[in-house]
């Protein structure tokens, strides 16, 4: 890997939240988000691996749409009926968790006809493509196989490296360059990988009260191995 670290990616401010970084693993997912409300149907789907973003996008959209975020377990809920009538913007993360479950499956159909019958929208959020949800109620298979929505790729090793250092900022740690690089080097290459390493990081660093330094991140990278 190059000793040149570039951290100057582009970015979008959540409104209200921490800067979203944006590179080309994500960029079709965030544009399809900043294009509300010029949706052509009233239903979108972004989907891609653990931590990768997606919740956080899904509070961007809430934010610009007043609509609220819901999980698997409040879709299920009543058929979802209290939350149709508290909002008609809904956002369901996690939402490929009711694949697979037909009172989830019925739900998600309840949702998702009720939010085009009452001119709302839904976001739903998932690992994969809605299309490849193990889905067996038919009517809504086929709605969701019709869904407009982008995914979100593998990271590159700049887009990693600048979440890297935002994570480390949102826990108020100063991380010198040669920790970044060291980590670079030598950890999976995963979104999720990077959340689960600055978190351990900052936990032992917390728990000794000792700055965050190469050997530092030499011991806890060992864990992972």
């Amino acid at each position: 890997m190059s000793r040149q670290l570039v951290l100057d990616l582009g970015h979008r401010t959540a409104r209200g939240r921490s800067d979203f970084l944006v590179s080309g693993s994500n960029a079709e997912a965030v544009e399809w988000i900043d294009r509300w409300p010029e949706w052509p149907v009233r239903a979108l789907a972004i989907w891609g691996p653990a931590a990768s973003g997606k919740t956080h996008l899904g509070h961007v959209w809430c934010d610009v749409s007043g609509g609220i975020l819901i999980g698997p377990d409040d879709a299920r809920a009543s058929d979802g009926a209290a939350l149709r009538a508290r909002n008609r913007f809904l956002f369901v993360d996690d939402a490929d968790q009711l694949a697979g479950d037909r009172d989830g499956e019925e739900a998600l159909l309840h949702l998702y006809n009720y939010m085009l019958e009452t001119d709302g929208a839904l976001l739903l959020a998932g690992r994969e493509a809605p299309a490849r949800w193990n889905v067996g109620l038919a009517d809504l298979a086929s709605r969701l196989k019709a869904l407009s929505g982008a995914g979100i790729s593998a990271p590159d090793d700049d887009l990693l490296a600048a979440l890297m250092v935002k994570l480390f900022r949102d826990r108020q740690l100063r991380v010198g360059e040669d920790v970044v690089l060291y980590l670079m080097a030598r950890m999976e290459r995963s979104f999720a990988a990077v959340a689960d390493i600055v978190a351990a990081i900052d936990s032992a660093a917390l728990e000794r009260g000792r700055p965050v330094t190469v050997p530092l991140a030499r011991e806890i990278l060992g864990n992972f191995a």
